[in-house]
């Protein structure tokens, strides 16, 4: 977790070390959500980077070992009843649906729950061989949410253990307004800090302070991000 406020009393120390402007915190709150969208999502570009590049090296291994640990932040694993339509919907919007396990009973082992494309069901339903049973479940997953076939295993006890990856809640600089200066004050009790990893502060400062830079059309704030997102490139190559 980073901490919200950490992160825009930097961006606001150097836009005004530069003499830059005041970035206000809804523009702060709507620029950090890309940001750290952004940054999620190289993520995911990263690993498949990785690989498909020999495994080999030790270089190779601490990347990825902290990769992993930057993905693993969002890892969920949660337990949720079937409706009596036989849907499952997971508490948070997924970026990546893993495993569906379904427990026919407290007591049974679980049947991993094979996925199927929506344009499948009926020939999978309707075929002697290949219709779904509870020995041998399937499940369509679109708009978050899951359709488990057949639609008859509805226990409705936390009978489905879903694994996935979430997507990183939006941040939120919250605050107060001062009644006598009229300034903002933080409040944290408002406030949601950032999801993503520790050591990808600067990154996110930088880029940051690059779309506060497309906001006042202000270049030299632009190439300030720039430099800044590049020297981190390089130092982390060392």
């Amino acid at each position: 977790m980073i901490n919200v406020n950490q992160v825009y009393k930097s961006v606001l120390v150097v836009l005004q070390q530069e003499k830059r402007g005041v970035l206000t915190p809804v523009e702060f709150n709507k620029i950090a959500t890309t940001s750290q969208q952004e940054i999620y999502m190289e993520y995911f570009d990263e690993l498949n980077q990785l690989l498909r590049q020999p495994q080999t090296s030790l270089a190779y291994a601490d990347r990825y070992a902290l990769l992993d640990e930057k993905i693993q932040i969002f890892k969920r694993t949660e337990n949720r009843s079937t409706s009596a339509t036989g849907t499952v919907t997971p508490t948070v919007s997924v970026q990546e649906l893993g495993d569906v396990v379904y427990f026919a009973n407290s007591t049974a082992d679980g049947r991993e729950v094979q996925r199927i494309q929506k344009h499948e069901v009926y020939t999978t339903n309707q075929g002697n061989l290949t219709a779904p049973t509870a020995y041998y479940p399937v499940y369509t997953y679109e708009n978050n949410i899951i359709q488990i076939y057949p639609t008859s295993i509805n226990n409705g006890t936390d009978d489905i253990q879903l694994n996935y990856l979430k997507y990183p809640a939006d941040p939120k600089w919250g605050f107060t307004i001062d009644t006598e200066l009229g300034n903002y004050i933080y409040n944290d009790q408002n406030s949601v800090d950032f999801e993503i990893h520790q050591s990808d502060a600067p990154l996110l400062i930088s880029k940051i302070l690059g779309y506060a830079g497309v906001m006042t059309q202000d270049q030299l704030a632009l190439q300030l991000a720039a430099g800044k997102e590049q020297q981190i490139d390089i130092d982390g190559q060392k």
